[in-house]
Parts: C-alpha cells; sequence; structure tokens
C-alpha cells in the first residue's frame, strides 16, 4: 500500500480516471459495432454503460451496463460477458497499462433503485393532508 493511500478510502483518483477511460472505450466500441453476435450487432445502440470500476491492482474491471428501455438485459449481458475480449483488445490497443484489465460486465441497478426511492417518496402521505 502506498504511504498516501488510506485502506478501504473509496476508490482512488486513479482507478476512478482509468474506470472512465475504460467507459469511453466500451462506448466507442458498442458504436462501432465490430462484432459477431447478432444480438449487439443489432442492439448495441441500446446498451447504456453507465460506470466501469476498476480493482485497486487495475487487473480486474466490473462495466455497468443497462439496455435503454429495460428490455433484453439478460440477453445483453450474456451477449457483452461472452464478448467480453474483444473490448479488452480495444482497450490494450488504445489506453497503455502494464495490464489489460479483465472485464465483467453486470447489470446496473441504481436507477431503477432510484425510481422504486421516487416512488415511495411521492407515495407518502402529505403533511397538509393529515391535517384536513
Amino acid at each position: 500500500m502506498k504511504h498516501n493511500q488510506q485502506p478501504s478510502s473509496g476508490p482512488t483518483q486513479r482507478q476512478l480516471r482509468v474506470g472512465e477511460q475504460l467507459r469511453h472505450v466500451i462506448t466507442e466500441t458498442l458504436a462501432r459495432g465490430h462484432f459477431h453476435d447478432d444480438f449487439l450487432l443489432e442492439n448495441a445502440g441500446l446498451v447504456s454503460i453507465s460506470e466501469v470500476r476498476v480493482s485497486p491492482d487495475m487487473k480486474h474491471a466490473t462495466a455497468y451496463s443497462m439496455m435503454i428501455g429495460g428490455q433484453n438485459t439478460e440477453a445483453a449481458l450474456a451477449s457483452l460477458n461472452n464478448n467480453a475480449d474483444i473490448f479488452q483488445k480495444e482497450i490494450g490497443r488504445q489506453i497503455r497499462m502494464k495490464f489489460t484489465p479483465r472485464l465483467k460486465f453486470v447489470e446496473d441497478t441504481l436507477y431503477d433503485s432510484a425510481a422504486k426511492i421516487d416512488a415511495l417518496l411521492h407515495n407518502l402521505p402529505k403533511a397538509a393532508d393529515n391535517e384536513e
């Protein structure tokens, strides 16, 4: 551990920067659509990569993704993970790193959680309603 790092204090600036660079390369690769996967060829434009988190050793990266419209999420994740090597090759080509991180795509549930919280807040009884 480096002298300026505190244990479990969240991601470092470097992890955040590298994660954003990885997200950019993954998004570009999706837009170009050089896949041998029918699902990705047809649906790459509907895949959204919201965040990429990199492990402290920079050897692993988790890409949080979702389908715009919310359908076919399982199929999208399966296709993305089956084609992770294509994304890794692009990352290796475009970003200078000692190791190209091993990619894993997972479902981004942040928006679902936010929508549930929003719905709960909107369904709370208003203080003025109780007084009348």
